[in-house]
C-alpha cells in the first residue's frame, strides 16, 4: 500500500555529509531512494532544519545550501524523485515515481524578515512550522519553559501561509502558540506528533488539542520515535497503533496520517527502523482496521485535506 510520509531529516544528513553521501542508496539515510522504494513510500516530505547552535547570521545560508541537495542531489540525481510544486502534482506522480514535498521545521533561520519566507515559498515549501523546541521571534516551542504563544510576528507568518495556500505545522509548538494558530490558520497541520495522554512528553498533542485539530480541518501525523510513544520501555508497532487508536476515538479516523521523523532519531521502533520498513506498518494496521481505514491512514486522508480541497 503506498504510504505520504510528512516528515523526515534526510536534507540535515545530506548536508552533514559535504556531497560524500549519495540519496539514491546511503546507509546513513533511513529514508534513501532505495528505502523509499521498498517500502512503498510514494511522496516523502523533506524537512529544512537548522541546529540550534549554528550561528543566526549563518542560518539561512545553510536553509539554502540544504535546499540544493534537494534540488542537485535528490532532484537532480534521480529522475524517479519528482517535485511537488503544486498541490495538484500529488495527482500526476506515474507508477515508479516517488513525489518529493519541501517542508520548513522552525523559522529561525528567516530572523525577522518577511521576505526570505516568500523565497522559501518560491523554492518549493509547502509547510511551515513556526517553531523546533526552542523560542524564537515568532513563538515560543515545546520545550521552551515560558510557553508563551504566537508573537505578532508568528502571526504574520500564518497569515502568509494562508495566503499562499501553505500549511501551518503545530508539531513542535508550545500549548499556547498551538491555541494562537487554531485561532489564525486555514491550514494546520500536525506533520509528526502522537498523543499526550498515551505518552507524557512535551511534543505531544493532549486530547484538547486533537479534537480541536480535527474540528479545524487538520491533521494529525503519527511519528514512529519511541519516546513519543512510550514513556518507558521498547516501543513495538503496536504500541505506534494504539496512538491511531486513541485519536481515532477522539473522532479524527478521517485526519489521521504518518510522519516518521526518520533520519531525525537514533531510536527505533523495532522492525520499523527505516522507510524500507514501512510496510510493516500498514500490514499491523490491516490487523485492526477496514483496508480503506488504513489507506485513509497511509495516503488519503492528507489528499483529502490538501489546501486545494479546502
Amino acid at each position: 500500500m503506498e504510504v505520504i510520509d510528512l516528515h523526515c531529516d534526510a536534507l540535515l544528513k545530506l548536508w552533514e555529509g559535504k556531497g560524500t553521501r549519495r540519496f539514491a542508496d546511503a546507509p546513513e539515510l533511513d529514508t534513501n531512494k532505495e528505502r523509499l522504494k521498498q517500502g512503498q513510500v510514494k511522496v516523502q516530505c523533506f524537512a529544512i532544519f537548522i541546529e540550534p547552535e549554528i550561528k543566526q547570521e549563518q542560518k539561512f545560508q545553510v536553509v539554502l545550501e540544504q535546499v540544493d541537495y534537494f534540488y542537485q542531489e535528490v532532484l537532480g540525481k534521480n529522475p524517479d524523485m519528482k517535485h511537488i510544486r503544486k498541490w495538484t502534482d500529488f495527482y500526476k506522480l506515474k507508477p515508479g515515481e516517488i513525489g518529493a514535498m519541501l517542508t520548513l521545521e522552525g523559522v529561525d533561520a528567516i530572523g525577522n524578515d518577511l521576505s526570505k519566507l516568500r523565497i522559501l515559498y518560491q523554492l518549493g515549501i509547502k509547510s511551515v512550522g513556526l517553531t523546533w523546541n526552542t523560542a524564537n521571534l515568532a513563538a515560543d516551542g515545546a520545550g521552551e519553559p515560558r510557553g508563551g504563544g504566537l508573537t505578532l510576528f508568528g502571526k504574520e507568518i500564518v497569515h502568509l501561509n494562508n495566503q499562499h495556500q501553505v500549511f501551518t505545522d503545530v508539531s513542535h509548538l508550545s500549548e499556547k502558540g498551538f491555541w494562537d494558530v487554531m485561532e489564525l490558520a486555514r491550514y494546520p497541520i500536525a506533520s509528526h506528533s502522537n498523543s499526550k495522554v498515551l505518552c507524557n512528553h512535551p511534543r505531544n498533542l493532549t486530547d484538547e488539542q486533537a479534537i480541536a485539530m480535527f474540528k479545524n480541518g487538520g491533521t494529525i501525523h503519527v511519528v514512529y520515535h519511541p519516546p513519543f510513544i512510550k514513556e518507558d520501555g521498547e516501543a513495538t508497532i503496536a504500541d505506534l497503533v494504539n496512538h491511531i487508536d486513541h485519536f481515532c476515538s477522539l473522532g479524527g479516523a478521517k485526519q489521521i496520517g504518518l510522519g516518521s521523523d526518520f533520519d531525525g532519531i537514533n531510536h527505533f521502533v523495532r522492525n520499523l527502523e527505516n522507510a524500507s520498513q514501512t510496510q510493516n506498518l500498514i500490514n499491523e494496521l490491516l490487523k485492526h482496521y477496514k483496508e480503506e481505514e488504513v489507506r485513509g491512514f497511509a495516503y488519503q486522508n492528507f489528499l483529502n485535506h490538501l489546501p486545494v480541497c479546502k
